[in-house]
């Protein structure tokens, strides 16, 4: 491993430290960048996660994509723990911890806040993070892609209905352009 992989919690450990550091000595800029955004959405966070995903992108070769058909288990069990298990289970923490475990000790909107927060966690694959995860351990990039491109394409169609559903069922509203983009 290199240097990056070998201290890779190190690095995390000082980056949250310097962004606690910036946030709180220079609020007055993180204050502006927040509020660059469409529908709730921050453009500068969109930004930088293709920004984190482009370099793994370029190392694939994609002539050989199709042999991903040849060992489709990994396909199909991701795309069943993201869609069918992971969205609901989110949900059913988010209601179990904020809803019944703590419903004493945090207020009722703040606890909606969190609920929302885990089911969009939930319905939403960080994709981003398994092309960061599938380099560092020298997976094999072009299945990664496949299974990314995979739950992209799923997320695109899915995405919005799972959580407006999950939400809905939660009594927590959010607006459908925000899940629609």
């Amino acid at each position: 491993m290199g240097l990056f992989e070998r201290y890779l919690s190190l690095w995390v450990f000082l980056a949250i430290i310097t962004g606690v550091f910036l946030g709180s000595n220079f609020s007055a800029v993180f204050t502006v960048v927040a509020g660059l955004e469409v529908a709730h959405v921050n453009i500068v966070v969109a930004v930088l996660i293709w920004v984190m995903i482009y370099p793994m992108m370029t190392q694939v070769d994609f002539s050989t994509l199709k042999s991903v058909r040849d060992n489709p288990q990994g396909l199909f069990l991701t795309c069943f723990i993201n869609w069918l298990i992971k969205p609901f289970t989110m949900a059913a923490l988010g209601w179990l911890f904020f809803r019944v475990i703590y419903a004493d000790i945090v207020d009722p909107q703040t606890a909606d806040e969190y609920i929302a927060g885990m089911i969009l966690l939930g319905v939403a694959p960080c994709t981003a993070m398994v092309f960061v995860w599938s380099q560092l351990t020298k997976g094999d990039p072009n299945y990664t892609l496949v299974q990314v491109s995979v739950n992209d394409i799923i997320m695109i169609f899915a995405f919005a209905p799972i959580a407006a559903f999950l939400l809905g069922v939660s009594d927590i509203s959010v607006p459908w352009l925000t899940l629609f983009l």
